[in-house]
């Protein structure tokens, strides 16, 4: 009789497995993050929570309305699309959650109940949607929707109420329409600090949105590139335009700071690459300023941020760094 020696074949094995996972192979990039969609959402929605509170402050407890039904139409309706379709539903993601809360504070305190859901619904199921879905939307979805329904409702988009009006809402205008229209009666640069002006509810207390978009930068969510690039260019046009002393007012007032932090910010619609991000604000506040110098409307951040979106790709493709050991032509 022979003996063999007995093999543990279950070593084997379990060595065979540790080498096929070492050998997998895999394309560029390889660098890990720690961040997934959800955390980057749920920190979009913690800064936005100052600008919450400050509309809810001003405004009334009406804000919350609004708030409630755009976040509840944006996520219903991606829910809708996502069943119907057969996809899996990712509403989880919180995606949704941050376009409808967007698109409510681009909206006046004291809109309609149809505005909101409308609004909310274009933006998910046509700019977002009907392009694939998160990641594939070439445009900012909350600001396509506030576009939308400043031309399909013009008179309910513009009609703003007064600070602490309480019940009795009273009309209120915008420092820019004020200035548009030719009127000296401009509130002081402390209230426009502050918020206690009219506007959009999430748009008139720079100090909320200024705490929220530190708190991005901190959390590395965005970077300084888009934000600095957009407001440095906007104060530069006015300083060029014979009308320093009117830097802060320019900056402080309108959507500027909530379009600079939050909107033009988008990771989908902006530009990736570090140059195409400077011009791309850059681009954005030179558009704004001309709106706003010598265009017809007041304000000019929401079509400065969509105009630029659509040159996104251009940018990215024109502005992208070399290639990591390209090798360098030199003319013989």
């Amino acid at each position: 009789m022979f003996f063999t020696e007995k093999k543990d074949f279950t070593n084997i094995s379990l060595k065979g497995k540790a080498m096929q996972q070492e050998l997998i192979l895999s394309g560029s990039p390889h660098i890990k993050s720690t961040q997934s969609t959800t955390r980057i959402m749920l920190d979009v929605i913690i800064a936005l929570i100052p600008a919450c509170i400050a509309a809810v402050y001003f405004f009334g407890t009406g804000c919350l309305m609004t708030i409630a039904l755009c976040i509840g139409s944006a996520v219903g309706c991606e829910a809708a699309v996502q069943f119907f379709t057969r996809k899996e539903v990712t509403v989880s993601d919180l995606s949704a959650v941050v376009t409808g809360l967007l698109l409510a504070l681009n909206l006046p305190a004291d809109v309609p109940w149809y505005l909101p859901v409308c609004g909310s619904a274009f933006a998910i199921i046509i700019v977002k949607q009907c392009f694939g879905g998160l990641g594939h939307n070439f445009m900012n979805p909350a600001l396509a929707a506030r576009c939308f329904l400043l031309i399909s409702w013009p008179v309910a988009m513009t009609t703003f109420i007064a600070p602490h009006a309480g019940v009795d809402a009273v009309a209120s205008a915008t420092p820019l329409g004020i200035l548009k229209e030719g009127g000296n009666a401009v509130p002081g640069l402390w209230d426009m600090f502050i918020g206690n002006i009219g506007g959009s509810m999430g748009e008139t207390s720079v100090l909320a949105l200024l705490i929220g978009g530190a708190y991005l930068m901190v959390r590395r969510v965005i970077s300084w590139r888009i934000p600095c690039a957009y407001l440095g260019t906007v104060a530069l046009v006015t300083l060029l335009s014979g009308q320093p002393g009117m830097i802060l007012f320019e900056l402080f007032a309108g959507g500027l700071m909530l379009g600079a932090f939050f909107m033009a910010t988008d990771y989908v619609s902006s530009p990736s690459s570090p140059k195409a991000q400077l011009v791309f604000g850059i681009g954005c506040g030179v558009v704004t300023m001309v709106v706003r110098l010598w265009g017809g409307y007041p304000e000019g951040v929401s079509f400065s941020i969509l105009f630029m979106n659509l040159l996104t790709p251009l940018l990215d493709k024109a502005l992208r760094p070399k290639v990591f050991g390209e090798v360098k032509k030199v003319n013989e």
